[in-house]
């Protein structure tokens, strides 16, 4: 009877414990707000361990501070206390019981992944670059942002890619996070379901900038969206004529900049992942297959095009992301008269 009311102490005391230490966790504000659908479910299962571990720590920390204050040596006592032999039971219940909850856990953990990765035929596709140290969001209506504009309530395909170093996209309100690797495309599903500004970070250590390597995320109402991609590719296409009219080069360092071309290729002779552009146009350039071609204007085009077809000599083929050759003659050609002011 005596140890009944040690047990129904204990067992009182964690049950306690467990729940204030859940509430304690919880009102921690340890996440900021949800934002997509997927942080519905990656929430709901952190919850879910967040209940598990106040338990745990309570069946823990419980006993052993309960054995402290009650059942500790009385002053002046040095008698042993009595030996504990195995007990079977136990052994046999603390190893069934937690291979029990971890193959439970893994079960609903593999489910969870499935409901995030579910794909909607529908999904929005948009190409993303990162590099150093900067994000670029390319959409299909051929148009380029340094900030990404998506509506709520639709799920979105992330196609992102690097030509320089190992980045991550992480937006704290989506909780998913995806590695952006060079050489690869990655996928990246998101439905965002609540309006408002947001940032992504990049979270892989990249460099001395890494730290400012951020761009601001807009979800907006469907009409918004589809009157800022209206917006955007008019200007576009304003922007095309222009360029393929009368190209400038003061444009086309600004496209240097924001499309990321910077990461790979110097303007001031420097190496890099790229060419220098500091006088390669006109010059001869050595190819890796052994022959030379001039770098004129039909060179430079079919270089930005198709990087893959030729590849200069001493540098990697493949190195440079297909993602270039959505751009248009107008862009393609401020690029070139940015190259040719840098003699």
């Amino acid at each position: 009877m005596r140890n009944l009311k040690h047990y129904l102490a204990i067992a009182v005391l964690i049950a306690l414990v467990s729940v204030l230490t859940y509430l304690g966790m919880v009102n921690a504000n340890l996440f900021p707000v949800e934002a997509s659908a997927q942080a519905v479910d990656i929430d709901w299962l952190f919850n879910l361990q967040i209940k598990l571990i106040a338990f745990f720590f309570a069946l823990i920390v419980v006993p052993i501070a309960y054995s402290m204050a009650v059942f500790r040596r009385e002053t002046g006592d040095t008698s042993d206390s009595e030996p504990i032999e195995s007990n079977t039971p136990l052994e046999i219940a603390w190893t069934i019981l937690p291979l029990i909850l971890v193959v439970w856990l893994g079960y609903i953990g593999a489910d969870n992944l499935a409901k995030i990765n579910a794909a909607d035929p529908g999904a929005l596709e948009i190409n993303v670059v990162a590099f150093q140290w900067k994000w670029r969001f390319d959409y299909p209506q051929g148009f380029s942002s340094d900030t990404l504009y998506l509506p709520v309530d639709q799920q979105v395909l992330l196609k992102m890619t690097s030509p320089d170093v190992l980045h991550s996209f992480w937006v704290p309100e989506f909780r998913v996070k995806q590695d952006v690797v060079p050489g690869r495309v990655t996928d990246y599903r998101i439905t965002p379901n609540r309006l408002g500004d947001y940032k992504v970070r990049c979270a892989e250590l990249c460099g001395t900038s890494h730290a400012y390597m951020e761009a601001p995320v807009k979800i907006v109402s469907r009409a918004e969206y589809d009157q800022w991609i209206a917006d955007q590719t008019a200007i576009a296409q304003a922007n095309a004529a222009a360029s393929a009219a009368n190209p400038d080069a003061g444009r086309g360092q600004k496209l240097y900049e924001s499309l990321g071309c910077k990461a790979c290729h110097s303007t001031d002779g420097s190496g890099g992942i790229g060419p220098t552009w500091k006088g390669l146009y006109g010059s001869a350039v050595a190819l890796s297959d052994g022959t030379s071609v001039s770098a004129d204007d039909a060179y430079l085009k079919s270089s930005i095009l198709e990087p893959g077809a030729q590849t200069v000599a001493s540098y990697t083929a493949g190195a440079m992301p297909a993602s270039f050759s959505n751009l248009t003659d107008g862009q393609i050609a401020d690029l070139i008269e940015f190259m040719k002011s840098l003699k």
